[in-house]
């Protein structure tokens, strides 16, 4: 059946004051990766759903993000499918190698196959399953199942261990109190909650939201709710969030994009159970003969997963400190965020860069304006301008729109 629309509508203002402060923080971060997509600014006109299938009782879109938000489900297991399409230029492997080098960048030289910094950006591209498994703050696993092989990563009390059964290494760290609040916030969302979370974290009235039906996720019946800009010139088409009646989590988040075609991020349970899971599932220990690679005091300097960070700046500190001048133009949707590389410089032409240079500019589109010169590099959500002069723009807005953000930033 198809829902009845009303009219009833709710303003941004009515929604608790501590929102406002959330959404000035989002909006600190850039959403230069899928990571970050999903944290588009989010607004706030619901309207009523009466009818659909299964057949569950009226609720406005204010009430479901607060039953969202109440929503304090700290026991399940189950399989999450997540499939990630930005459109991305085939490189032949070079990204998954750029990825790689990040990696072991990140551990030191020769770093381990099982050190999750480099294993969950996988997650960025392409379709993969997870079994993930939670029972309160202290205990979690997530396994990312691959070809004849599998990834796990694990968090029992003070201990973290990552494992590759592929390679048959195993990473350790230990964490107190402190470093895993603080590396849960970092690390990157892998379920549709995480997703769900970073959307609704900013609130304006440049978005429309309403509860569009109702759904069945995983054999559990839930409600649908639709997030679309009011603005033109955004990527973003929609998202849609499947919130379970009976506990209010996301069971199913899914975005689209504004030019057509198949989601960007569809991530949802395909099963789910709210039992707590046995004891076991989060006990590890090293198989034998398997290479274990201890968390260092150099892992830790560098913010390795599961070490324990030097205190200092929060993440989004640490952006702006390491851009120089990071400002954001326009709202809502159509916000773009531009800096200064520092660099002086844009990419490296063809007859300076050779073939690195042609490559990379083979990859953008050429564009011009009151900036100078440009190279426009675009995917099928975020677009991202560099200027001749080493300025960057880059926003979930359609090319056009971000060359327009761009000379009027000048």
């Amino acid at each position: 059946m198809a829902p009845n629309e009303t009219d009833d509508t709710t303003t941004a203002g009515e929604v608790e004051e501590p929102r406002a402060g959330r959404r000035r923080a989002a909006r600190y971060i850039v959403p230069v990766t899928v990571m970050g997509v999903a944290a588009a600014t989010i607004g706030l006109v619901p309207a009523l759903a009466d009818s659909g299938d299964p057949d569950l009782p009226d609720i406005t879109a204010a009430q479901l993000i607060e039953k969202i938000a109440q929503s304090d489900v700290e026991r399940l297991s189950g399989t999450v499918k997540i499939t990630t399409d930005l459109g991305l230029p085939d490189l032949g492997g070079l990204e998954s190698g750029l990825l790689s080098g990040a990696a072991d960048g990140e551990g030191g030289e020769g770093g381990s196959s099982a050190d999750p910094s480099g294993r969950l950006t996988e997650l960025a591209s392409g379709t993969h399953t997870l079994r993930v498994a939670a029972d309160g703050p202290d205990r979690q696993k997530l396994s990312l199942l691959e070809n004849a092989a599998e990834y796990s990563l694990i968090h029992n009390g003070k201990d973290v261990w990552g494992y590759d059964s592929a390679s048959n290494e195993v990473y350790h760290a230990t964490v107190d109190e402190a470093d895993t609040k603080e590396r849960s916030a970092q690390r990157p969302p892998a379920t549709p909650e995480d997703f769900a979370e970073e959307a609704l974290k900013a609130v304006d009235d440049t978005t429309s939201v309403k509860v569009d039906g109702t759904a069945q996720v995983a054999g559990r019946d839930a409600y649908r709710l639709v997030v679309e800009p009011k603005q033109s010139g955004s990527t973003v088409g929609a998202i849609s969030i499947a919130v379970d009646h009976e506990t209010g989590m996301p069971l199913k988040f899914t975005l689209t994009p504004a030019g057509g075609g198949s989601a960007v991020v569809d991530v949802g349970f395909t099963k789910v159970s709210f039992d707590r899971p046995d004891a076991s599932t989060f006990r590890f220990t090293p198989p034998k003969g398997a290479k274990v690679t201890e968390d260092t005091e150099q892992d830790r300097a560098h913010g390795g997963f599961g070490g324990k960070p030097e205190r200092g700046p929060k993440p989004e500190e640490d952006l702006a400190k390491g851009l120089d001048g990071l400002r954001m133009l326009g709202e809502g949707w159509n916000t773009v965020a531009t800096f200064d590389t520092g660099t002086g410089a844009g990419l490296p032409t063809e007859e300076a860069g050779g073939d690195l240079g042609g490559f990379l500019g083979s990859l953008g589109d050429q564009v011009k304006g009151d900036f100078g010169k440009g190279t426009v590099f675009s995917t099928r959500l975020v677009n991202a301008l560099i200027t001749e002069d080493g300025t960057v723009y880059v926003g979930t807005v359609t090319k056009d729109a971000l060359v327009k953000a761009a000379e009027a930033g000048k």
